[in-house]
């Protein structure tokens, strides 16, 4: 049950929308989506870019993914693996194939015209009630709310509410509905795009700038003096451990032995050396090499260097075990069939530069560029220790 306090008056919703709308148009940050007039398109890539990941990091993917796909019909036309590529490094894989289908599905039922209409949108893969309100609002100038985790911290704590996390979004979806409804028209983007703004840059979940908001004077956590305790924070959940055995072949010609992971799970369609893992579990042990080997499908190799490193995802800590190994003179075309029982979908000898445009995990390419010499094993691997998965988003 959300905790209120009774003792003090509403928030009314028209002043909070024109205080946020006025404070985005000084305050916004210059970033490449926010072009004037808006692009839907570039909208629609930024929106899947920034969920889950921080501003500062998706810049320069931005930047880099419109030089290649300037248009949604280019994007709609593209290969999925040449999209894979681009994303590859971002993290949540799954976005990229969303934004894919969700361009081509332009492309087929609007002519390639991104739609106006919320509901149209939000018919489209991988849009969603979010997303489609971000680009119908911001674009559009439509009035239709958005809720993430930044916009729903600063509406709770404006309205002094208290409650659990997931209690606390479902309730933010009608306060961002009313403060939307409340706003005058040529506010609308402004207030929406500016709930976002405020959310990551002053209203944090943690130290939140209050002299510096615009609502400082509405906010009913800040004269509860709770603020710290908006939103309540959830329990994290239990993390689960992979041992994940890679085995890095290199034949007669210097080409590496790659492999394309099943397109659904962790990493899906992604491309790696081949790679045993364990099942999630507390605590993980790795196999032997002789075992891993073994379950590759690559009996017979002889270990010359072996070396460890771990990696966080968002839910999981994978520990990677990477051996080295030569290919036989003799027949090394045998270690591109895949064995029975592992969910690789297919394998091929590379050079390392082809191996390295392909799309990879970090993690992966980590092990790549070691393997290639292109950074010594110590900074290639320690970056890839340090990697933890995409943040906050915004």
């Amino acid at each position: 049950m959300p905790r209120k306090s009774a003792h003090h008056p509403p928030v009314p919703p028209s002043h909070a929308a024109h205080a946020v709308a006025e404070w985005f148009r000084h305050a916004a940050r210059d970033l490449p989506w926010r072009t004037s007039p808006r692009d839907p398109y570039r909208s629609l890539v930024s929106e899947f870019m920034l969920q889950q990941t921080q501003v500062a990091r998706v810049v320069p993917y931005f930047e880099r993914f419109l030089r290649r796909f300037p248009t949604i019909r280019s994007l709609a036309l593209a290969d999925q693996a040449d999209v894979l590529s681009l994303w590859s490094g971002l993290g949540y894989y799954r976005r990229a194939r969303f934004l894919h289908d969700a361009a081509r599905a332009v492309l087929e039922r609007h002519g390639g015209i991104i739609p106006r209409d919320p509901d149209q949108l939000a018919r489209l893969p991988g849009l969603g009630r979010y997303t489609a309100g971000a680009v119908a609002s911001i674009v559009f100038g439509l009035r239709a709310p958005i809720v993430d985790g930044n916009v729903a911290r600063v509406l709770l704590r404006l309205h002094g509410v208290r409650t659990p996390r997931d209690d606390g979004l479902r309730l933010a979806w009608g306060l961002a509905d009313d403060l939307v409804n409340a706003a005058a028209e040529h506010d609308v983007p402004a207030l929406n795009e500016g709930l976002m703004e405020l959310g990551a840059t002053v209203c944090t979940p943690r130290s939140p700038s209050c002299g510096s908001c615009p609502l400082a004077g509405l906010c009913l956590a800040r004269s509860l003096g709770i603020t710290g305790l908006i939103p309540e924070p959830k329990l994290p959940p239990a993390r689960a451990t992979i041992t994940a055995v890679c085995v890095v072949i290199r034949d007669r010609r210097g080409r590496l032995l790659l492999e394309q992971r099943p397109d659904r799970g962790l990493w899906a369609g992604l491309w790696q050396v081949p790679t045993l893992e364990s099942a999630p579990a507390a605590k993980a042990r790795p196999p032997s090499a002789p075992k891993a080997l073994r379950g590759l499908g690559l009996e017979g190799l002889t270990v010359s260097r072996r070396s460890a490193f771990s990696h966080a995802t968002s839910h999981r800590d994978v520990r990677f075990v990477v051996l080295h190994a030569d290919a036989p003179p003799d027949r090394p075309s045998r270690l591109t069939i895949t064995p029975d029982g592992h969910p690789a979908t297919a394998r091929a000898w590379l050079t390392p530069a082809r191996a390295r445009a392909l799309a990879l995990s970090n993690p992966q390419r980590s092990i790549i560029e070691d393997a290639a010499g292109l950074t010594s094993s110590t900074s290639s691997l320690s970056r890839a220790r340090r990697r933890a998965g995409p943040s906050s988003s915004r």
